[in-house]
């Protein structure tokens, strides 16, 4: 105790922080609960009950290090009961040379949501040759609860080697769902949605929205920085285009609040989140049932080993149950 006390009186002035560091997105409410409780209501995410209001966002596929991830970030779902999102599974949509880097249901176990994923060209491919039949395979084979759409038009446009997507998306989906019964999660890659793109998917019977909102891994700026010289140069201006996680909040609350008749029911918000208080404000300010996706944050520590990615997520997880706690959402 006596170290202790010494610390607090050597840390003091160092400890000091200006008004302008205060966080004002919440009421500190420090009277209402104890250390103990347990703050998460059952929550029932696409048809299967979650844990923690947390969501591993789709990641790398075909790659040399996705056995080592994915591996490490179903291990965390399993372990703190999240959900997970695949990276692009386009490798083994046709063939199962790569297929144990994909295969997680063994590890994740039956009771937590995962998903299988394929960019929009790949499904807008298959439409044209009616095909849909080799996604519904795909997310049988992997035993998962459906299947990610990824959004990606600007990313594709930039890329050299980037897919040419044809039709609007939207009427890509619209069709996939006539001629399929896969539930559907649909999402962006890291420039987000505006407010007609969200409405229009709202409309859809998905299983869920994600954010993929800009402020987390810009893909645009990634592809840009893999162009050449003039072309970084001339096109660096759309890698600031996109719309922020808190921005398509408001824009999904106005939808809701304008009474438009919507049939896709849940969100995952994603892009740009930063801790675990980004991730609790932004759930508990929509006026949708909702949990909130990270990415990158995850990667940075499934890549290395499991002990790094468990201390990350069962932090996360701690700073969630004090959030519930002790903080409302102004």
């Amino acid at each position: 105790m006596e170290n202790r006390k010494k610390a607090h009186i050597e840390l003091a002035f160092e400890s000091q922080l200006p008004l302008s560091e205060l966080d004002s997105r919440f009421n500190y409410e420090p009277l209402l609960s104890g250390h103990e409780s347990s703050p998460f209501p059952s929550f029932t995410f696409i048809d299967k009950k979650l844990s923690v209001p947390l969501w591993v966002s789709s990641m790398t596929g075909g790659t040399e290090l996705a056995l080592k991830i994915n591996r490490n970030l179903a291990t965390a779902c399993k372990e703190f009961g999240m959900g997970m999102g695949l990276g692009s599974c386009r490798v083994i949509l046709k063939e199962n040379t790569h297929f144990a880097d994909f295969n997680m249901r063994p590890i994740i176990g039956d009771d937590l949501p995962l998903f299988a994923n394929l960019g929009i060209a790949q499904v807008e491919q298959l439409v044209i040759e009616k095909q849909e039949s080799l996604a519904e395979e795909l997310v049988k084979r992997l035993q998962a609860d459906g299947l990610i759409i990824h959004i990606n038009p600007m990313q594709e446009w930039l890329q050299a080697e980037g897919d040419r997507i044809i039709d609007p998306p939207i009427d890509t989906i619209k069709r996939f769902i006539d001629r399929t019964k896969l539930k559907l999660i649909v999402k962006e890659v890291g420039q987000g949605m505006g407010p007609v793109s969200l409405l229009e998917l709202m409309k859809l019977p998905l299983a869920a929205i994600e954010f993929g909102a800009f402020g987390g891994t810009n893909f645009a700026r990634l592809e840009l920085l893999r162009a050449g010289e003039i072309e970084q140069k001339m096109f660096a201006p759309l890698s600031s285009i996109g719309h922020s996680a808190m921005e398509m909040v408001g824009f999904v609350n106005e939808i809701i609040e304008q009474g438009e008749k919507i049939e896709c029911k849940q969100l995952i918000i994603s892009g740009g989140l930063k801790s675990f208080l980004d991730g609790y404000y932004l759930i508990r300010k929509v006026k949708m049932p909702a949990v909130y996706g990270q990415a990158s944050s995850m990667l940075k520590y499934a890549k290395e080993n499991y002990e790094d990615l468990r201390k990350y997520a069962e932090y996360q997880i701690k700073g969630l149950h004090l959030a519930y706690n002790y903080l409302s959402v102004r």
